[in-house]
């Protein structure tokens, strides 16, 4: 199959990219610039040049391929616009994805989020499902991460179009050995600066989290034979008490792990832009993702990622 990819050169997309390949597809990855030109190519796919903002090239690109993965976004419009600009970006490319595919019954797969349903542990009162539909968007929402859910909700009603459309959502926590500057090392770095591992309240609120690599193999199988209108759940934990993950960072920088109390003040004074985050719960289910594609997550775990110590390379060099 000839796959269009945009975000190859990200934190998943890098392994989405060597998966589709290793699965014998053509890979040709959309760069905007020199150095993901060149990633493109290190990692084996063909390049084309353009960026997000060009919809007829997307729309040429989708219409010359087999089928298209989508896991960019504009992120350069975050500092002043906020999730709603990169939602509002976002959203005309899917139709645009929507223009070139109808009627064939060629595959679309996006990156959503797991948060789409809402709070599995509060607001649904079980773990979230591939059955529970993105939660709609209102004038209440803007600021807010419910605010891109718009983007999966065209995503699906695309194949009443005739696309094979369906989203990937992704788990809160995406780690790997390649995790640069994701939630991980966010945490861990705050650990370093305030001298301790924070974790909200009793810190049993349930995070969730995906290998990598396993969200990229999903990916694939989406693309292969997914079927249209469906939500794929990318999710190897489905619910890590929040309280553990601190104590694991805390174990490998030999930091304690400490409550912040759910305080206005003090939970934004630690966690900062984090502050409304981290205090939901996300439990979410994998069963139906993998009964129907037969996805099975094979790499290391978070706790077990975190442990292997490549979250927390050693400082302590010999002095030159």
């Amino acid at each position: 199959m000839r796959v269009f990819v945009t975000g190859g050169t990200g934190h998943t997309g890098s392994y989405i990219v060597p998966e589709l390949i290793a699965g014998g597809h053509e890979v040709t990855g959309l760069a905007r610039s020199d150095a993901a030109a060149a990633a493109l190519s290190a990692l084996g796919a063909k390049v084309r040049r353009g960026d997000l903002q060009d919809l007829d090239g997307l729309k040429e690109a989708a219409a010359d391929s087999d089928g298209v993965i989508h896991v960019a976004h504009r992120q350069d419009l975050l500092p002043s616009g906020g999730i709603d600009a990169v939602a509002a970006a976002e959203l005309p490319i899917m139709l645009a994805y929507g223009e070139a595919l109808a009627g064939t019954g060629k595959p679309l797969v996006a990156a959503g989020s797991i948060g789409s349903p809402g709070n599995g542990g509060e607001n649904l009162g079980r773990p979230a499902t591939e059955e529970d539909p993105a939660l709609p968007v209102g004038d209440e929402h803007k600021g807010t991460l419910r605010a891109r859910n718009v983007v999966e909700t065209a995503v699906i009603g695309l194949a009443e179009r005739g696309v094979r459309s369906s989203v990937v959502r992704i788990a809160n926590i995406a780690h790997s050995t390649t995790d640069r500057a994701g939630f991980l090392p966010t945490l861990i770095a705050l650990a370093k600066e305030k001298g301790f591992a924070g974790y909200p309240g009793d810190g049993a609120n349930l995070w969730n989290a995906v290998h990598a690599r396993d969200a990229a193999s999903l990916f694939r199988l989406a693309l292969e034979k997914g079927d249209a209108g469906k939500y794929w759940h990318a999710v190897g934990d489905g619910g890590i008490p929040f309280r553990e993950i601190a104590e694991a960072i805390g174990s490998r920088l030999g930091l304690p792990a400490v409550s912040v109390p759910l305080d206005e003040l003090m939970l934004p004074g630690y966690f900062g832009f984090l502050a409304n985050v981290v205090t939901q719960s996300y439990p979410a289910s994998n069963l139906i993702t993998r009964r129907t594609l037969g996805w099975e997550p094979a790499q290391p775990g978070l706790l077990a990622d975190l442990d292997n110590g490549h979250y927390f390379p050693s400082t302590d060099g010999p002095a030159i």
